[in-house]
């Protein structure tokens, strides 16, 4: 099989390298040889190795971002079911932040300088992400769309750092069946009631 084009060889090799072993540990020189390339191929395609670890990052929360248009491809006109399927998204990516941590939180602990490139990347993913959840809450007309989206984005995250901690157990399941009481709570009443017995 051809090889990758030399840039997507070494994006592959950093994304594995810094997820496994810290942005910080990983040299440029470690890259160039699991992308079997060089270094001075590598600063031919990013000027620093701060450029190759922002970039890596915009294709992260690229998946992300994907995520949002795939869940509103797939229910449309039902912005309820966009937020679940947004949950449903991270509940399927926890298993793999068990064993290498989130990109984004592993990103920012090892990065404390706000004005890092990479930082900045993620403080704007971040702050895309939150208007199209409260865009999304409003739609669904839930009260207080701010307010909603906080929650939410606090047990999204939340769940990912109990998984990379290991402190939760099922936390996709608990995941799933939280965001779906948030939602219940305030969805406005749609005509059906529940009934009780005695």
């Amino acid at each position: 099989m051809a090889k990758l084009p030399p840039r997507e060889r070494i994006l592959d090799a950093a994304e594995e390298l810094f997820q496994s072993e810290g942005i910080r540990r990983v040299g440029v020189q470690a890259i160039a040889e699991r992308a079997e390339t060089t270094k001075m191929a590598i600063y031919r395609h990013f000027e620093t190795k701060d450029a190759l670890v922002a970039e890596w990052l915009r294709i992260v929360a690229a998946d992300y971002q994907a995520a949002f248009d795939r869940a509103e491809a797939e229910h449309h006109g039902r912005p309820a079911d966009q937020i679940l399927a947004l949950a449903r998204f991270i509940a399927e990516g926890l298993p793999a932040i068990s064993h290498r941590g989130c990109p984004f939180i592993n990103s920012i602990a090892e990065l404390p300088d706000r004005s890092h490139p990479a930082r900045q990347v993620i403080e704007e993913h971040k702050a895309r992400q939150t208007r199209r959840l409260v865009a999304l809450c409003a739609a669904a007309g839930l009260p207080d769309p701010e307010q909603t989206a906080a929650e939410i984005t606090f047990v999204l995250e939340g769940a990912q750092v109990s998984t990379q901690n290991g402190s939760i157990d099922q936390a996709g399941e608990r995941l799933m069946t939280i965001v779906e009481g948030i939602i219940g709570r305030h969805r406005p009443a749609c005509g059906s009631s529940r009934t009780t017995t005695d």
